[in-house]
């Protein structure tokens, strides 16, 4: 092990020093940048990889001190370095950020990324390290199989982020390999940033049925049961969209840092897969169902995306669209069973969930303000717009209320009820729910996310239980 310590080492970035891969953030940033960008990623890439790389290179600044280092194996480079090993940076990267990390991590005795014509991977990478190397031997660390004819070269292999299947790949090597944070199988971390404990919000599409009193048709059920899947699925497909596009902000959060993405515990290329695929099974599933949820669901996921893009990043317009967004559920739930729902209802809606969004908006804050930072990265709020938020908020919330009265009295529910007077027990349930939720926002009780904080909490959930019983004694 003495002989392999003196080795010069060859370091591998994406994937390797890093978690992620510049070329994919790059992509990122530009479409998050000006969408339209996305039309020529293709013409760049008909030059080549290298040519592509340049060009996002030109257009795009990567924050380094924001990327997800590999930790365990920069802890190694550091000994290595202390003890006087030479080290080199060398990646199929453009030379452009290659050099801004090697001057960030000031760690490498050069940094040698991709040109404007030559892609440095695989072969191409082996001979320049030969060129460099001048034939002698040499320690290599990578991560994947594109590294393969590096190692079969390499004195020494370090295998960084690297599965069993891969090691395999080189048996005559076994005695030379040390590993450093091997990989674990995905589906978990594909399965949290699906985020299916969010598709609880989705349950507003059963909401038409429960309050037209058809929840026992088989069919409307089915039909419902349709539209909540593919809800979900649209909304699955969203989040991988928005984790991509946040990754920097998510990087400065205080809990979004451990998303998969952020953190770099997961490839972004399943986002760029994942995501459209998702996409496809939601329509496939919404091609089951009458044309006019199908139309709900385009426009649902129009305003998702636009909101991802573009919205989130407006004051007050962001979580105006939220509201929209829960709303929509409901208009899907209607359109999937062909019913018509109330303007009072949805109303009530429109005014219930902004509060609820302006709640996670002034959590946010209050967290923040608690860490001693005053602004949200990709946001427009900051911690002087918290009485603001709480105005509004609570306005909103009390409106909604008042918006319920006014649904009671509608004919159009009152012809569904035997004892519609019975439903004005709920606008007292309703009071107690929302000041709940805005006294712990106050008090820094409230987790982020006020919906599926109701969904959860134990007095929410029987407050919620006392509302439906009472619409099933006002029937």
């Amino acid at each position: 092990m003495n002989s392999e310590s003196n080795l010069p080492l060859f370091v591998d970035l994406d994937g390797t020093l890093i978690k992620t891969d510049l070329m994919f953030e790059s992509v990122l940033l530009l479409i998050k940048k000006n969408l339209f960008y996305a039309l020529l990623i293709p013409i760049w890439l008909l030059k080549g990889r290298a040519n592509l790389k340049n060009q996002l290179a030109q257009r795009v600044e990567i924050p380094i001190e924001l990327l997800p280092y590999n930790r365990e194996f920069l802890s190694y480079l550091n000994e290595q370095r202390a003890a006087g090993r030479s080290i080199t940076l060398i990646s199929a990267s453009n030379q452009n950020p290659v050099e801004k990390i090697n001057q960030h991590l000031a760690l490498f005795d050069a940094a040698i990324g991709s040109s404007e014509t030559e892609n440095l991977r695989a072969e191409k990478k082996l001979k320049r390290i030969e060129q460099i190397n001048q034939s002698n031997s040499f320690a290599y660390a990578g991560n994947s199989s594109a590294d393969l004819p590096i190692w079969s070269q390499a004195e020494q292999v370090l295998m960084v982020n690297c599965g069993d299947s891969l090691v395999a790949k080189l048996p005559e090597k076994a005695d030379a390999i040390t590993r450093f944070d091997s990989t674990s199988f995905n589906l978990k971390k594909l399965l949290r940033t699906m985020r299916p404990h969010q598709w609880l919000k989705n349950g507003l599409i059963f909401l038409p049925l429960i309050l037209s009193h058809q929840l026992n048709q088989a069919d409307l059920l089915l039909q419902a049961c349709l539209g909540f899947a593919s809800f979900s699925l649209c909304a699955s497909s969203v989040y991988f969209l928005n984790d991509m596009l946040d990754l920097n902000s998510d990087r400065q959060h205080q809990s979004k840092r451990f998303r998969p993405f952020a953190a770099g515990e997961l490839s972004l290329a399943y986002g760029f897969i994942g995501a459209p695929l998702l996409l496809l099974a939601a329509f496939l599933v919404a091609l089951m169902l009458p044309t006019d949820f199908l139309l709900v669901l385009l426009l649902y996921w129009l305003l998702t995306s636009f909101y991802s893009f573009y919205l989130k990043r407006l004051l007050l317009a962001d979580v105006l669209t939220l509201a929209v967004l829960y709303t929509l559920r409901i208009i899907a739930g209607s359109a999937a069973i062909a019913v018509v729902t109330t303007f009072w209802l949805l109303a009530f809606s429109l005014f219930l969930f902004l509060g609820l969004a302006l709640v996670k908006r002034f959590t946010e804050l209050s967290n923040l303000q608690a860490a001693g930072k005053t602004s949200v990265a990709g946001r427009a709020y900051n911690t002087a717009n918290l009485r603001m938020l709480s105005i509004v908020g609570g306005c909103s919330s009390l409106i909604a209320v008042l918006v319920f009265t006014f649904y009671i009295n509608a004919p159009e529910t009152t012809r569904l009820y035997s004892e519609p007077a019975m439903l004005w027990l709920i606008c007292p349930l309703l009071l107690y729910l929302l000041g709940r939720i805005w006294a712990l926002a106050h008090a820094g009780k409230l987790d982020e996310d006020p919906v599926l904080f109701a969904i959860t909490d134990r007095q929410s959930q029987i407050v919620t239980l006392l509302c439906g019983l009472l619409i099933w004694v006002s029937i």
